[in-house]
């Protein structure tokens, strides 16, 4: 019968092991660090969760983002911001594979921004999908819609999808992705649109320098640009004095242009991969897209005038 001898390597780990002081002596561990280091780096890190995170979770686009992403990859979470939290119940019920997280947080109030920060200070986990589509707009005369209502546009569209962005990119990775939502109308100026435009235009603008930026960190960063999508968004947009008596007349301009949100994802994902800057769905608004820069600014001014009911 053999028997294995142990090796003195071996018995100096099982001594460092056993960290053990006799009769006051000075223990093996202090008097030997180098040696247990290899010891102490043997215990392995947690793996961190990958997750995707979307605002303006409760309906619309951002109901589709969130199921085509939980349906097309796999991620341990998916957290669900908006203001609604009972919407976003339903809709993490039917994920299939990953949890959601239900985070009823108000991204125009600096402490629920805060709060999300802190949780991923927490959490730390690994960002492989920041949608940034929370949003809304107004229409009717600059100085006849609410200042509060307007200010809160630029707040939610700009200064928390811009916040949002900044933290998000130490928790990412090569092959991460930023998807903005922006819109149509950030290729030209839109009177009786105008903040709602506006604030579109600096997130195609954010958006472009930052793909440029973060290239060299793998991380991709894609605009997505619609025309009307088949959405709440009309039915806020047009909540306002102005629009009260011309709700019926502006439907069959945006109805005959409607796309569904379920396509408009599905090419926004699409595009994303294939590494392009914009997704635009639909061939009219493509077109819109392209001639835009070229034509003068004061006919798409009347013309985008004439679209939303100057009278």
């Amino acid at each position: 019968m053999m028997h294995n001898r142990a090796g003195p390597g071996e018995l100096t780990c099982f001594t460092a092991a056993l960290d053990v002081e006799i009769d006051g002596a000075i223990s093996f561990e202090t008097r030997h660090p180098e040696l247990i280091t290899p010891i102490h780096s043997m215990k392995e890190a947690k793996p961190r969760k990958k997750i995707a995170l979307v605002t303006g979770a409760s309906s619309g686009l951002g109901v589709e983002f969130a199921l085509q992403i939980e349906k097309k990859f796999y991620l341990d979470e998916i957290w669900l911001v908006a203001r609604r939290a009972s919407p976003m119940k339903e809709l993490a019920q039917k994920f299939l594979k990953s949890n959601g997280v239900i985070l009823p947080y108000d991204l125009t109030n600096r402490s629920d921004l805060a709060a999300l920060q802190k949780r991923l200070g927490e959490e730390n986990p690994e960002i492989e999908f920041l949608v940034n589509n929370a949003g809304y707009g107004k229409v009717g005369p600059f100085d006849k819609l609410g200042l509060d209502e307007q200010v809160q546009m630029i707040d939610l569209n700009i200064t928390a999808l811009t916040f949002l962005t900044r933290i998000a990119i130490p928790y990412m990775k090569p092959g991460s992705s930023i998807i903005q939502v922006a819109s149509s109308a950030a290729f030209s100026p839109a009177p009786y649109f105008a903040v709602y435009a506006a604030t579109k235009a600096f997130v195609v603008s954010l958006s472009d320098a930052l793909g440029y930026e973060l290239r060299s960190q793998g991380i991709k960063v894609l605009a997505v640009c619609p025309g009307p999508v088949e959405t709440e968004f009309f039915t806020v947009a047009q909540r306002s004095e102005f629009m009260k008596d011309k709700v019926g007349v502006a439907e069959p301009f945006n109805h005959a242009l409607y796309a569904s949100s379920k396509d408009v994802v599905a090419k926004a994902i699409t595009d994303l991969g294939k590494g392009k800057r914009h997704s635009i769905y639909s061939f009219s608004i493509q077109f819109f897209a392209r001639a835009a820069p070229i034509v003068p600014t004061w006919v798409k001014l009347k013309a985008l005038a004439s679209r939303n009911l100057q009278k």
